[in-house]
């Protein structure tokens, strides 16, 4: 039987070079980098713009917002302004990776990866300039969660597939990959940021769809350098799933809940933390003050700017390099110390304003945390699912985000409830949660997870 492991081959002989890697791997990581920028230049505003002018009693009505407002309440209980926002927020972050388990589906019994990401980029393009509308919002919200399922889960798979099993190349291109996405993450609030909050809320969400068709212009551009879509070698990718397979299935859906825990920490950084960062942080420097929306560029500038010497310090440890467990488990104990120091600076203002420098380590302990979670989990997908189901199953994986992201949303309700230290230890002791259970979990699942 043909194993079920088996990948969509890349004609790696006839691909040239690009600086070791594919050249493919450039291109995709250029795609990536521009999606990101219009997710997270989007995502910077959102909270803020809700707060600050959807939901103002002078603003524009919203197609649905009222009927949405009234299903939260019949389960949550009244909502005012701030906790409406992060419910939003918090369907939102969720729904974007709930989408990918359909969209990573949809590709691999139907459209192929390709043109699913075409369908996506393009339902996302739309998706953002709809901003521009208040009476849209949430038709916007929805164009977006739908193009995202459909461009995630497939953009990752084929990185993977740039490399044959066993290529040790493929964890340090995704964690390359993983700098593309974070340096559009970081022009994203730098630039969709200030224009929406100096220039107007509609200008930065233009930003984020110009950065979007900018996006799927390069991935049109690629096409002819990508791998075959999966789908193509339909007599081998259909074979019956072995035991060594749904062993592998198995192993990620165990390892689902606690990684949904880690991202509904997380996730705090769009929705809490820019609160905090708007509210209780003395933002003043060098006689300015640093926007708010600024705070949100830190993570993604210290992801590329740290992670050469997290994978240095990997190779470095050779033999005793972490295994992929105790990497996640180790990322989910780092975030935790990273909200006890916003433990920490809550209970040292006293209930005033804390210098923005301890949300500067708050940025550098969450990052290495995320370098020790986020690019591991998606190599380990790559290397351990089965083929005919490997754009589905990086869906599902994407999907700890839905969970985590409704979590996240959830937790942010206690905002305007709970003192902020213990608002904050209560994020730790989350994240803490999920880097034990990954612990438990490790033996195991060694075998499995070729650890």
């Amino acid at each position: 039987m043909t194993s079920a492991r088996a990948l969509p081959q890349y004609n790696h002989s006839a691909s040239r070079e690009f600086f070791g890697h594919p050249r493919a791997l450039a291109y995709l990581f250029a795609t990536e980098m521009w999606e990101r920028f219009s997710y997270y230049g989007m995502r910077a505003l959102l909270v803020l713009y809700m707060l600050k002018y959807l939901f103002a009693p002078r603003a524009g009505e919203v197609f649905g917002l009222a009927g949405l407002q009234s299903a939260l309440e019949s389960v949550f209980g009244p909502l005012a302004p701030q906790p409406l926002a992060s419910q939003i927020y918090g369907f939102y972050t969720g729904l974007v990776y709930l989408t990918p388990i359909l969209g990573g589906l949809l590709a691999d019994r139907l459209l192929g990866q390709r043109r699913t990401v075409i369908i996506g980029a393009t339902l996302m393009a739309i998706g953002h300039f709809m901003m521009a509308f208040e009476y849209l919002f949430l038709f916007a919200l929805g164009f977006l969660i739908l193009g995202n399922g459909a461009f995630k889960p497939n953009i990752s798979t084929q990185v993977g597939a740039l490399y044959p099993p066993g290529d040790r190349r493929r964890d340090r291109a995704f964690s390359i990959f993983y700098v593309g996405i974070n340096l559009g993450a970081f022009l994203a609030p730098l630039i969709c940021g200030t224009l929406g909050e100096e220039l107007g809320w509609h200008y930065g969400f233009a930003a984020a769809g110009v950065g979007m068709t900018l996006s799927l212009i390069i991935y049109l551009a690629a096409t002819p350098n990508l791998p075959k879509d999966a789908f193509e070698k339909r007599a081998v990718l259909h074979a019956p799933l072995d035991r060594t397979a749904w062993q592998s299935i198995i192993a990620l859906l165990l390892l689902f809940a606690p990684i949904s825990l880690f991202w509904a920490t997380y996730e705090q950084q769009g929705n809490t933390i820019t609160l905090w960062a708007d509210q209780f942080t003395d933002r003043h420097f060098l006689g300015g003050e640093i926007p708010v929306t600024w705070f949100q560029a830190f993570n993604p500038f210290m992801i590329f700017a740290f992670t050469p010497f997290i994978v240095a310090l990997w190779r470095w440890q050779g033999q005793n390099e972490p295994s992929t467990a105790t990497k996640l488990s180790i990322g989910c104990l780092i975030t935790a110390l990273a909200y006890l120091i916003m433990v920490a600076a809550a209970w040292n203002t006293g209930g005033g304003k804390a210098s923005w420098l301890w949300l500067l380590a708050y940025f550098v302990v969450i990052t290495i945390g995320e370098l020790y979670v986020s690019p591991t989990s998606l190599s380990l997908v790559t290397k351990i699912a089965p083929a005919s189901l490997l754009s589905m199953m990086m869906g599902v994986w994407l999907s700890t985000s839905f969970v985590g992201g409704f979590l996240a949303g959830y937790l942010g309700t206690f905002w305007s409830s709970m003192e902020k230290p213990y608002f904050f230890l209560m994020l730790a002791l989350v994240s803490a949660v999920s880097g034990i259970v990954i612990a438990i979990l490790r033996r195991p699942l060694r075998s499995v997870l070729n650890d």
